[in-house]
């Protein structure tokens, strides 16, 4: 039974066929899609993940520049991003670590 015919007897509203018609590979065979999904991929989310831990850093440097330079700032402003920064940069540097491992036993696993 070919999938094609299974999805041609069910009846589609145009967005559903709109998704549909987009998602179909190069052989012509559907690509089933979640409907629920809003569009953003995990490498997406990733990537605006790695970006904010940067910006984090970026403002943690300035508001530490700041203060060494003796500009107004409040000393405790300044922890904060600091500590902002440094718990940010640690859940990356876990999140890195627990992918590897997820890669390594996926190496291991025997076919």
């Amino acid at each position: 039974m070919i999938i094609s015919d299974i999805l041609a007897a069910r009846q589609f509203n145009p967005l559903q066929q709109q998704r549909l018609n987009a998602s179909n590979d190069v052989a012509g065979n559907a690509v089933p899609q979640n409907p629920n999904d809003d569009g953003t991929t995990f490498a997406a989310t990733l990537r605006e993940f790695i970006g904010d831990v940067n910006d984090s850093q970026h403002k943690s440097a300035e508001a530490t520049e700041k203060l060494i330079k003796g500009e107004p700032v409040d000393i405790h402003d300044v922890m904060i991003s600091a500590e902002k920064a440094k718990t940010s940069f640690q859940l990356l540097l876990e999140l890195r670590n627990k992918a590897l491992d997820l890669y390594r036993e996926a190496i291991r696993i025997q076919v």
